[in-house]
């Protein structure tokens, strides 16, 4: 069999194609440019050039593959919600045309809200699309990803984290190699078919203000977590050159969550991870210090 990796360069992607990888496989790489993996990568997997907005170079990637590893890539030039949708639908008419058997989808944690989360109705909208191809689909519902911190170094060097989100309300926070670890399980393993809901919940829930006393013993540095506002976020992107439907996608996505949000799938033992905040900061984040 072949398993296609998208962004196999990626925070989750690169850590699931060593995976594959390490397991014996041969998976092929879907990226934009085949050229930029790594000689000693590139020798061991297959590659393909694909446009996930283009139909035609997404039915030709996944041609002659048995199962498939999808991530809706961002776009921060355009609405990122009508550019998930147009993704979901290229994606769902190549795995229905190739045959493609079992689907993996980088979701995330409130998708099962279907709208009103930002840039996350776009994956809710993936979802559907991925059910209705007729593949078998496992959608791993994501939490917070840890290397979102590394964002906002520069702030945290200085001894601030900031967030919209509620100071004091917990969230699962996840290390990107521990989705990789569920997704080549959901990959390799032949004990399921049909959809799937896998939450991927990290090690535990935290609060930011908890967040932010953890980085502080392990970094050697107090920081303090600062509730900011919408509008003070929306000011900074707007800032930085994002065009509005952008913008307003990226705030609705801590909107969205912020009151009233409860994962469909709860933490259990299945849905949670081993890495730590702690082990991931002092290894990724306390170097930048």
């Amino acid at each position: 069999m072949t398993i296609g990796v998208m962004t196999p360069k990626g925070n989750v992607g690169r850590h699931l194609l060593r995976l594959l990888v390490q397991a014996g496989e041969r998976p092929r790489a879907l990226l934009h440019d085949p050229a930029g993996l790594t000689e000693d990568v590139a020798e061991r997997v297959e590659t393909a050039p694909i446009d996930a907005w283009d139909a035609d170079a997404v039915a030709e990637a996944t041609r002659g593959l048995s199962a498939l590893y999808w991530v809706s890539p961002t776009a921060l030039d355009r609405d990122p919600v009508e550019a998930h949708r147009r993704a979901a639908a290229n994606v769902r008419a190549a795995v229905e045309a190739n045959g493609v058997g079992r689907v993996v989808f980088q979701s995330s944690g409130g998708t099962e809200k279907r709208r009103g989360v930002g840039e996350i109705d776009g994956l809710a909208a993936t979802e559907l699309e991925l059910e209705a191809s007729g593949a078998s689909v496992a959608h791993l519902r994501n939490g917070y990803f840890l290397t979102n911190l590394l964002m906002d170094a520069d702030s945290i060097r200085e001894g601030v984290l900031s967030t919209a989100m509620d100071l004091d309300r917990p969230l699962p926070w996840v290390a990107p190699q521990d989705i990789a670890a569920v997704a080549a399980a959901r990959l390799l393993g032949p004990a399921w078919a049909g959809r799937r809901v896998q939450a991927v919940h990290g090690s535990e829930d935290l609060t930011f203000r908890e967040v932010a006393r953890r980085l502080s013993e392990v970094l050697g540095r107090p920081v303090e977590a600062r509730r900011t506002t919408d509008d003070a976020v929306r000011a900074g992107l707007e800032a930085a050159g994002l065009p509005a439907p952008a913008v307003e996608a990226i705030v609705m996505m801590t909107a969205g969550i912020r009151d009233d949000y409860v994962p469909e799938d709860p933490r259990t033992y299945a849905t949670t991870t081993p890495t730590t905040l702690v082990s991931w900061a002092a290894e990724h984040l306390r170097p930048l210090m």
